[in-house]
């Protein structure tokens, strides 16, 4: 019989264990990865406690995941609240402590806060996690420096520019930028000052910024407009497949309502491609199906990426539009939702052009009153899906303009009637729109078909994406299936014409003034200064491009006014003088030509 010899058992030293578990390489794994394999979250600061799931807020996978891309330097996060976006750079902790120990500082807006999230968030995070605990030296750590095996973490305020300046590290996260004070006491501002700490990694160090944006001048968005490529996160309709941005513009409610409660109740997601409804109970699979595209740059040193609370798997449609009817009357709350909710910046009124000086452009004459110095009258049509909304604007000398009706109509009757009726002065003489444009982007074959059965009145036109010498050009309808084929089109330079109206706007009234008329609505004036110019980059060079203020403005009546102006232009109403101005201006040539003897000679 054969005898098995029992092998000793071996005692192998603590320290011996431990050194083996330092020598061994970590895993490979990508933030998301480590995550879902490692990371707890705390009941008493998440609303949904327990293992980590990365596909439940799948839009965070390409921002967390971007870390461990070495091509990657900046990341940028524009975020709302309620998106997971403190988790997203707990993640990134976590995988630094455990993957890839090095010197690390996350910096906040204050002191206090670093302190409430060291003791609230970040040590619980690491005593849930065996990968982080077993590597965390709690007796060499204070409350504002946790010390690991390999690494620390110095968790500093940002107004404290002897801690932002005090060692090198290798990562920095920057939380809420966009709350920073603007110098950190007398030193440069405190994301400079912290940058500077990580000199010492040149082609290693990664930079996280993150924020609710406040305005545009604000630190994140400047980072956001100055990164080199920009991204946002597409998903399928559930209908048509077709792949688009969550924007606030599409969530629909009950029309007219004032009544938050009943816009939550009625609200829903229209997809702006097949318009079919999009309920909330389609939105996880949307969620997990999307994925991030770049819209701007090519670049990857610094990446940033853009999110509103419509995507949060915590947010229904309705909420949003309970926000939204409940603040956009008052300006303080308006701005929490569009910075807190859209995840954009509120404009600075002082610097912009809002629709309080539409009010200050009344005339003395009321609605669908032709002004006393008006000689003719042009007209504008935006066409929408279901609606068009109109303006007719008289004019008179020196491109002196009145708005004199403008309002919103469901059918093609409605806009031929309203387009050939007279208007009269307040003498009794009557005129008649002598031109209006038609948009044709949209319902283009409907509304060509239109201008052929009016063309006495009635023209095509279509915005143009490059700038026009002369503001419009005329061309002719092409497509040879088209029954208005051969039919003249108007290609309008919409940017120079919004350049021309706002510019107007901001004359006193009087000769030359863009004016409407006394008891002008507010959803006019709204519209009307919806739009502001900003800077965008394009094709290597900052130009000036005209843009709505925020995602949910509409700008309808703007475009009916960019028509009816263009209109004028095609009248040449600019060329348009009193008789009296005439004949003094053929005298004082006839006269400059008489005595300019010298030159004749």
């Amino acid at each position: 019989m054969a005898f098995i010899k029992k092998s000793k058992k071996v005692n192998i030293p603590d320290w011996i264990l431990q050194a083996l578990k330092v020598l061994k390489p970590p895993e490979k794994l990508t933030v998301s990865e480590w995550a879902d394999k490692y990371r707890i979250l705390d009941a008493q600061t998440s609303a949904e406690p327990g293992k980590w799931n990365t596909s439940r807020t799948e839009y965070l996978k390409g921002i967390m995941n971007a870390f461990t891309d070495v091509e990657v330097e900046k990341i940028v996060f524009v975020k709302p609240t309620q998106v997971g976006g403190t988790e997203c750079l707990n993640n990134m902790i976590g995988y630094v402590i455990a993957q890839d120990p090095s010197p690390t500082m996350i910096v906040y807006p204050t002191e206090k806060l670093a302190e409430f999230t060291s003791k609230k968030r970040v040590q619980p995070m690491i005593a849930l996690s065996p990968v982080l605990a077993e590597k965390y030296r709690e007796n060499e750590s204070k409350l504002l420096e946790l010390n690991f095996n390999g690494m620390y973490i110095v968790l500093v305020g940002s107004n404290s520019a002897s801690d932002l300046a005090s060692r090198p590290v290798r990562f920095i996260f920057f939380d809420e930028v966009d709350k920073y004070p603007t110098n950190a006491g007398k030193e440069a501002d405190p994301i400079s000052l912290a940058k500077e700490r990580t000199r010492t990694f040149p082609n290693t160090k990664k930079i996280f910024l993150t924020s609710t944006p406040t305005l545009k001048r604000g630190p994140i968005w400047q980072e956001w407009l100055n990164a080199d490529s920009q991204y946002q996160y597409y998903v399928p309709c559930p209908h048509c497949g077709t792949y688009q941005k969550l924007i606030f513009k599409q969530v629909k409610w009950k029309e007219d309502t004032k009544s938050p409660k009943e816009a939550r109740e009625t609200a829903y997601y229209e997809c702006e491609h097949c318009q079919e409804m999009i309920q909330d109970n389609h939105k996880p699979q949307m969620i997990r199906n999307g994925e991030w595209r770049c819209i701007n740059g090519n670049g990857k040193r610094s990446i940033a990426f853009h999110l509103n609370a419509i995507y949060s798997p915590w947010v229904r449609f309705g909420d949003v539009a309970y926000e939204f009817v409940s603040s956009h009357n008052y300006p303080e709350k308006l701005m929490n939702f569009i910075n807190s909710w859209l995840g954009e910046p509120w404009e600075d009124t002082k610097s912009k052009l809002d629709s309080d000086i539409i009010f200050e452009r009344q005339s003395e004459y009321t609605e669908g009153i032709v002004p006393d110095e008006a000689f003719i009258l042009t007209g504008g049509v935006d066409v929408q899906k279901d609606c068009f909304y109109f303006t007719i604007r008289a004019w008179g000398p020196y491109m002196t303009s009145w708005n004199i009706l403008h309002g919103k109509v469901e059918t093609w009757e409605q806009v031929e009637f309203i387009m050939n009726q007279r208007f009269s002065k307040q003498n009794g003489e009557s005129y008649l729109v002598n031109l209006a444009l038609i948009d044709s982007g949209n319902d283009t074959e409907n509304v060509y078909q239109f201008c052929l059965d009016n063309q006495d009145w009635a023209m095509a036109c279509k915005g143009s994406s490059n700038t026009i010498v002369a503001k419009y050009k005329l061309t002719n309808i092409d497509k040879i299936d088209s029954s208005a084929y051969g039919m003249r089109l108007c290609i309008v330079d919409g940017s120079q014409y919004k350049n021309m109206i706002y510019a107007r706007m901001r004359k006193e009234n009087g000769l030359g003034s863009w004016m409407v008329y006394d008891g002008v609505d507010m959803d006019y004036a709204r519209q009307v200064t919806s739009e502001e110019k900003v800077i965008e980059r394009k094709g290597g060079r900052d130009v000036e491009v005209w843009k709505t203020k925020t995602s949910h403005a509409d700008n309808h009546y703007l475009d009916c006014e960019v028509y009816a102006a263009a209109a004028a232009d095609l009248l040449h109403v600019r060329y348009m003088m009193p008789e009296g101005d005439e004949q003094k201006e053929e005298e004082q040539s006839q006269e400059n030509w008489i005595n300019n003897d010298k030159e004749w000679i």
